[in-house]
């Protein structure tokens, strides 16, 4: 049976987080998991009048990346991969893994100099409209400790699309979001406390960004950069980064003039100090982001979603985002997860703005 909601994703995409115009060239990647959604896209972006341009690869193709390649794959690029991302319009990322831990076994320092290489190409796209999105997996929903059935719903209810008109619903979760900015308007010290936490920053100057669908599909959040230089105290995050195939757990970080001085972890930090030391940026905060959507509501091992959660903050070492006006930069941007919906708290200039999980504003 198809699934219906499948269309109305793609149709949302096109039409409200990139707007995909007549004669544009818009490039859609992801792997072959996800063939239902690249095949749906492909007709919105036809009817849109832009020109589609799938790059749809088998998820085994990554591994054999790893295995097969040679050092200078992972230190250089080819050119078309320059001249591509200058050439299109827009992007659509589909993140659609089936076996997730399929790179677990790949020596950290070619993951990581794979990051580094290709950051120039991720550079020219961050400056393009785009948006990333995730389509539902059986590898994904084990990793949430869901059927699949179960984890589609629950995909598909983050981005409104079990509603009649989604589009509406992010136009409401917009203006909500504009409210919570509205009250950080000159704010100048923000102070996160918690289990194992205790954390000021400045975002004096900066503003916080509306994330409402555009970038991420979906979204639900507001962020900012922090002042470089201003991030002093300790945090202990509460969930684990998966990324690359692996778990990095029992993260703890201790900041001084706005740098992670120490940096340990319970399971994988070797991992994590590999990363953390892949160059001058990477121990330096990019963003402060708060979690806003209220259909986010659980862990479920993808960052896309986690980092919405409502009732928590994320805390991203590396690049700072191109919209927040951040100055950091790194080839990593990790989001990492901090509940403060048991015994956590938000403090703006001394004041409570969200406490428990709950804004008080």
């Amino acid at each position: 049976m198809i699934d219906a909601r499948i269309k109305k994703h793609a149709e949302l995409l096109v039409k409200y987080s990139i707007e995909a115009r007549q004669g544009e060239t818009v490039v859609v990647s992801g792997t072959s998991a996800a063939e239902p959604l690249f095949v749906h896209l492909y007709e919105a972006i036809l009817k849109a009048g832009a020109y589609p341009l799938l790059r749809m690869a088998p998820e085994s193709t990554s591994r054999i990346y790893f295995t097969a390649g040679q050092k200078h794959h992972y230190v250089s690029l080819p050119g078309y991969q320059l001249a591509l991302a200058r050439s299109v319009d827009k992007y659509i990322s589909i993140h659609s893994s089936v076996d997730t831990r399929g790179l677990s076994g790949v020596a950290p320092w070619k993951q990581a100099a794979a990051v580094k290489a290709v950051s120039p190409v991720n550079e020219i796209m961050r400056r393009k409209a785009g948006v990333i999105t995730l389509f539902p997996t059986i590898g994904y929903a084990r990793d949430a400790s869901m059927t699949l059935e179960d984890f589609q719903d629950y995909v598909y209810r983050a981005m409104f699309l079990d509603e009649e008109d989604p589009v509406a619903c992010w136009k409401r979760l917009r203006k909500a979001q504009e409210k919570l900015i509205s009250k950080l308007k000159g704010a100048e010290k923000i102070r996160i406390v918690g289990k194992g936490t205790d954390l000021s920053l400045s975002v004096k100057g900066r503003h916080f960004v509306n994330s409402d669908g555009k970038r991420n599909m979906p979204s639900g959040e507001i962020y900012a950069a922090p002042v470089e230089g201003s991030v002093e105290g300790v945090i202990t995050f509460d969930y684990p980064v998966c990324t690359a195939g692996r778990e990095i757990d029992g993260v703890r970080l201790v900041f001084r003039k706005g740098r992670a001085v120490e940096a340990t972890a319970t399971k994988n930090e070797a991992y994590l100090k590999a990363m953390l030391d892949m160059d001058k940026g990477a121990r330096v905060p990019g963003e402060l982001g708060i979690g806003t959507n209220p259909r986010i509501n659980r862990f479920i091992k993808q960052i896309l979603y986690d980092e919405k959660i409502g009732g928590t903050i994320h805390l991203a070492l590396g690049r700072s985002i191109l919209e927040s006006k951040g100055k950091n930069k790194s080839a990593i941007h990790w989001d990492m997860i901090k509940d403060l919906r048991r015994g956590g708290a938000i403090y703006v200039d001394g004041r409570p703005f969200q406490v428990e999980g709950r804004f008080v504003v």
